[in-house]
């Protein structure tokens, strides 16, 4: 089975949250739910991170 990291960078827990009329009312718990969706209908694995710590970032990679 493919695998496929999808990784968030700083502030985008934010979204949806932080001036919704600049990046939209769409909050990263609803990107990664449709996320999820895609990627069973197609027989991905997917894991979804997030972190505002460059050095989180980096470790996960």
């Amino acid at each position: 089975m493919k695998k496929i990291l999808v990784i968030h960078g700083p502030n985008l827990n934010l979204l949806g949250k932080r001036e919704p009329e600049v990046y939209g009312k769409v909050t990263i718990d609803q990107i990664n739910k449709k996320l999820k969706e895609i990627a069973m209908k197609n027989k991905v694995d997917i894991e979804v991170f997030q972190s505002n710590h460059e050095g989180e970032i980096v470790d996960k990679i």
